[in-house]
Protein backbone atom coordinates (compact mmCIF):
# COMPACT_ATOMS: atom_id res chain seq x y z
CA UNK A 1 0.00 0.00 0.00
CA UNK A 2 1.84 3.43 -1.04
CA UNK A 3 1.13 6.24 1.28
CA UNK A 4 -0.58 8.31 -1.91
CA UNK A 5 -3.09 5.48 -2.32
CA UNK A 6 -4.92 5.94 0.73
CA UNK A 7 -7.99 7.83 0.90
CA UNK A 8 -7.47 10.85 2.90
CA UNK A 9 -10.60 9.88 5.17
CA UNK A 10 -8.97 6.88 5.87
CA UNK A 11 -5.88 8.02 7.39
CA UNK A 12 -7.75 9.13 10.66
CA UNK A 13 -7.78 6.34 13.16
CA UNK A 14 -9.64 7.06 16.52
CA UNK A 15 -8.51 4.90 19.41
CA UNK A 16 -11.79 3.40 21.39
CA UNK A 17 -10.13 3.47 24.40
CA UNK A 18 -13.05 2.93 26.66
CA UNK A 19 -14.29 0.23 28.88
CA UNK A 20 -17.14 -1.29 27.24
CA UNK A 21 -18.53 -2.60 23.67
CA UNK A 22 -21.21 -0.86 24.11
CA UNK A 23 -19.90 2.63 25.12
CA UNK A 24 -17.71 1.83 21.96
CA UNK A 25 -20.30 1.38 19.44
CA UNK A 26 -22.10 4.36 21.34
CA UNK A 27 -19.25 6.51 20.27
CA UNK A 28 -18.93 4.90 16.78
CA UNK A 29 -22.75 6.03 15.59
CA UNK A 30 -22.01 9.57 17.19
CA UNK A 31 -18.69 10.11 14.82
CA UNK A 32 -20.73 8.44 12.37
CA UNK A 33 -19.47 8.73 8.76
CA UNK A 34 -16.66 11.58 10.30
CA UNK A 35 -14.66 8.33 10.96
CA UNK A 36 -13.74 4.85 8.43
CA UNK A 37 -11.06 3.61 10.56
CA UNK A 38 -10.82 2.70 14.12
CA UNK A 39 -8.16 0.74 16.92
CA UNK A 40 -9.58 -1.51 19.43
CA UNK A 41 -6.96 -2.12 22.17
CA UNK A 42 -6.08 -4.22 25.51
CA UNK A 43 -9.15 -2.32 27.16
CA UNK A 44 -12.08 -3.37 25.67
CA UNK A 45 -10.59 -6.70 24.82
CA UNK A 46 -10.58 -7.76 28.32
CA UNK A 47 -14.39 -6.61 28.16
CA UNK A 48 -15.05 -9.89 26.96
CA UNK A 49 -16.98 -8.56 23.65
CA UNK A 50 -14.14 -7.52 21.46
CA UNK A 51 -14.48 -9.96 18.33
CA UNK A 52 -18.45 -9.22 18.43
CA UNK A 53 -17.14 -5.29 18.24
CA UNK A 54 -14.80 -6.08 15.20
CA UNK A 55 -17.30 -7.92 13.40
CA UNK A 56 -20.26 -4.75 14.06
CA UNK A 57 -17.38 -2.29 13.21
CA UNK A 58 -17.13 -4.04 9.69
CA UNK A 59 -20.81 -4.63 8.65
CA UNK A 60 -20.35 -0.86 8.91
CA UNK A 61 -17.79 -0.39 6.47
CA UNK A 62 -15.52 0.54 9.02
CA UNK A 63 -11.71 -0.72 9.17
CA UNK A 64 -10.54 -2.00 12.12
CA UNK A 65 -7.08 -1.80 13.50
CA UNK A 66 -6.26 -5.05 16.07
CA UNK A 67 -3.96 -3.39 18.81
CA UNK A 68 -2.96 -5.85 21.06
CA UNK A 69 0.70 -5.88 20.73
CA UNK A 70 1.75 -9.52 20.35
CA UNK A 71 4.39 -10.35 22.21
CA UNK A 72 5.08 -14.32 23.32
CA UNK A 73 7.30 -16.77 21.94
CA UNK A 74 7.41 -16.82 18.47
CA UNK A 75 5.52 -19.95 17.66
CA UNK A 76 2.44 -18.72 19.87
CA UNK A 77 2.66 -14.99 18.18
CA UNK A 78 2.31 -16.99 15.01
CA UNK A 79 -0.70 -18.94 16.15
CA UNK A 80 -2.35 -16.10 17.44
CA UNK A 81 -1.83 -13.72 13.98
CA UNK A 82 -2.75 -17.05 12.22
CA UNK A 83 -6.24 -16.80 13.95
CA UNK A 84 -6.48 -13.39 13.45
CA UNK A 85 -5.84 -13.32 9.66
CA UNK A 86 -9.10 -13.71 7.39
CA UNK A 87 -11.19 -11.70 10.22
CA UNK A 88 -11.24 -8.56 8.02
CA UNK A 89 -8.94 -6.48 10.30
CA UNK A 90 -6.35 -4.07 8.15
CA UNK A 91 -4.23 -3.67 10.96
CA UNK A 92 -2.44 -6.00 13.78
CA UNK A 93 0.47 -4.71 16.34
CA UNK A 94 3.74 -7.28 17.16
CA UNK A 95 6.02 -5.88 19.99
CA UNK A 96 9.16 -8.02 19.95
CA UNK A 97 12.37 -9.12 18.45
CA UNK A 98 13.00 -10.53 15.32
CA UNK A 99 12.05 -13.73 15.06
CA UNK A 100 8.76 -12.83 17.09
CA UNK A 101 8.00 -10.11 14.05
CA UNK A 102 9.19 -12.94 11.68
CA UNK A 103 6.29 -15.24 13.16
CA UNK A 104 3.80 -12.57 13.06
CA UNK A 105 4.21 -12.18 9.35
CA UNK A 106 4.55 -15.97 8.95
CA UNK A 107 0.96 -16.73 10.73
CA UNK A 108 -0.65 -14.28 8.43
CA UNK A 109 1.02 -15.28 5.37
CA UNK A 110 -0.09 -18.76 6.15
CA UNK A 111 -3.74 -17.66 6.00
CA UNK A 112 -3.53 -14.16 4.15
CA UNK A 113 -0.79 -14.59 1.61
CA UNK A 114 -2.04 -11.48 -0.33
CA UNK A 115 -1.20 -9.67 2.70
CA UNK A 116 -4.89 -7.81 3.50
CA UNK A 117 -4.00 -7.86 7.41
CA UNK A 118 -0.76 -5.75 7.75
CA UNK A 119 1.45 -6.38 10.41
CA UNK A 120 3.20 -2.99 12.42
CA UNK A 121 5.94 -3.27 14.49
CA UNK A 122 6.08 -1.26 17.94
CA UNK A 123 8.98 0.69 17.67
CA UNK A 124 9.10 2.95 21.22
CA UNK A 125 5.79 3.40 23.20
CA UNK A 126 4.64 7.27 22.80
CA UNK A 127 4.31 7.33 26.25
CA UNK A 128 8.40 6.63 26.84
CA UNK A 129 11.14 9.24 27.24
CA UNK A 130 14.56 9.86 27.71
CA UNK A 131 14.59 8.62 31.81
CA UNK A 132 12.10 5.62 30.97
CA UNK A 133 14.53 3.71 28.71
CA UNK A 134 17.14 4.52 30.97
CA UNK A 135 14.94 2.74 33.43
CA UNK A 136 14.72 -0.01 31.40
CA UNK A 137 17.98 -0.42 30.36
CA UNK A 138 18.50 0.77 27.16
CA UNK A 139 21.76 2.71 26.77
CA UNK A 140 21.18 4.57 23.38
CA UNK A 141 19.01 7.66 22.77
CA UNK A 142 15.19 7.19 21.56
CA UNK A 143 15.68 8.12 18.21
CA UNK A 144 18.29 5.02 17.34
CA UNK A 145 16.22 2.67 19.31
CA UNK A 146 13.53 3.44 16.62
CA UNK A 147 15.62 3.68 13.65
CA UNK A 148 16.97 0.34 14.69
CA UNK A 149 13.55 -1.33 15.23
CA UNK A 150 12.41 -0.28 11.90
CA UNK A 151 15.25 -1.59 10.25
CA UNK A 152 14.51 -5.12 11.79
CA UNK A 153 11.09 -4.36 11.20
CA UNK A 154 11.86 -4.25 7.48
CA UNK A 155 13.95 -6.96 7.55
CA UNK A 156 11.37 -9.09 9.25
CA UNK A 157 8.97 -8.26 6.27
CA UNK A 158 6.73 -6.42 8.43
CA UNK A 159 4.35 -4.07 6.69
CA UNK A 160 4.59 -0.62 8.49
CA UNK A 161 5.79 0.50 12.75
CA UNK A 162 4.13 2.23 14.88
CA UNK A 163 6.09 5.63 15.74
CA UNK A 164 5.94 9.09 17.03
CA UNK A 165 5.35 11.73 14.72
CA UNK A 166 9.08 13.02 15.89
CA UNK A 167 10.54 10.18 14.72
CA UNK A 168 9.12 9.89 11.16
CA UNK A 169 11.46 12.30 9.58
CA UNK A 170 14.71 9.69 10.37
CA UNK A 171 12.57 6.95 9.42
CA UNK A 172 11.42 8.13 6.25
CA UNK A 173 15.06 9.51 5.25
CA UNK A 174 16.88 6.26 6.06
CA UNK A 175 14.13 3.86 4.72
CA UNK A 176 12.22 5.62 2.16
CA UNK A 177 8.63 4.43 1.84
CA UNK A 178 9.18 0.44 2.33
CA UNK A 179 7.40 0.42 5.42
CA UNK A 180 4.14 2.36 6.70
CA UNK A 181 4.25 4.40 9.51
CA UNK A 182 1.14 4.79 12.02
CA UNK A 183 1.62 7.51 14.74
CA UNK A 184 -0.19 7.79 17.70
CA UNK A 185 0.34 10.13 20.63
CA UNK A 186 -1.32 12.93 18.28
CA UNK A 187 -2.64 15.64 20.08
CA UNK A 188 -4.80 18.76 18.20
CA UNK A 189 -3.37 21.55 20.57
CA UNK A 190 -0.43 21.78 23.41
CA UNK A 191 -0.17 18.60 25.67
CA UNK A 192 -0.92 18.84 29.05
CA UNK A 193 1.69 18.06 32.19
CA UNK A 194 -0.45 15.35 33.47
CA UNK A 195 -1.19 13.61 29.44
CA UNK A 196 0.89 10.00 29.70
CA UNK A 197 1.99 11.25 25.96
CA UNK A 198 5.01 12.46 26.05
CA UNK A 199 6.43 12.18 22.26
CA UNK A 200 3.68 14.03 20.67
CA UNK A 201 2.58 16.77 17.55
CA UNK A 202 -0.01 17.95 16.06
CA UNK A 203 -2.01 16.54 12.99
CA UNK A 204 -0.55 18.92 10.26
CA UNK A 205 3.16 18.40 11.31
CA UNK A 206 3.02 14.43 11.71
CA UNK A 207 1.81 13.87 8.21
CA UNK A 208 4.72 16.51 7.02
CA UNK A 209 7.04 14.30 9.17
CA UNK A 210 6.44 11.45 7.06
CA UNK A 211 3.30 9.47 8.79
CA UNK A 212 0.83 7.42 6.64
CA UNK A 213 -1.86 7.64 9.76
CA UNK A 214 -2.14 9.45 12.75
CA UNK A 215 -4.43 7.03 15.78
CA UNK A 216 -6.03 9.76 18.02
CA UNK A 217 -8.09 8.70 21.18
CA UNK A 218 -8.64 11.27 24.12
CA UNK A 219 -8.77 14.78 21.90
CA UNK A 220 -11.99 12.90 20.04
CA UNK A 221 -13.45 11.38 22.48
CA UNK A 222 -13.30 14.14 25.52
CA UNK A 223 -14.41 16.63 22.90
CA UNK A 224 -18.04 18.58 24.24
CA UNK A 225 -18.79 17.64 20.58
CA UNK A 226 -16.51 14.10 19.30
CA UNK A 227 -18.20 14.79 15.64
CA UNK A 228 -16.98 17.79 15.51
CA UNK A 229 -13.84 16.89 16.44
CA UNK A 230 -12.84 14.30 14.65
CA UNK A 231 -14.29 16.19 11.12
CA UNK A 232 -12.02 19.37 12.14
CA UNK A 233 -9.12 16.69 12.11
CA UNK A 234 -10.10 15.32 8.69
CA UNK A 235 -10.19 19.05 7.20
CA UNK A 236 -6.52 19.19 8.33
CA UNK A 237 -5.55 16.10 6.49
CA UNK A 238 -7.24 16.99 3.58
CA UNK A 239 -5.31 20.58 3.46
CA UNK A 240 -2.40 18.09 3.54
CA UNK A 241 -3.04 16.03 1.34
CA UNK A 242 -4.10 18.36 -1.26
Amino acid sequence: MKSASIPSNERLIVALDVPTAAEAMALTLRLGDSVRFYKIGLELFMSGHYFDLMDALMAQGKKVFVDLKFFDVPETVRSAVRSLAGSGATFATVHGNQAIMEAAVKGRNEVDGKGNLKILAVTVLTSLDRGDLDDLGFACDVDKLVLSRARRALEAGVDGIVSSGLEAPMIRHELGERLLVVTPGIRPVENRPTDDQKRTVDVAQAFKNGADYIVVGRPIRQAPDPKAAAEAIQRTIAEVFW
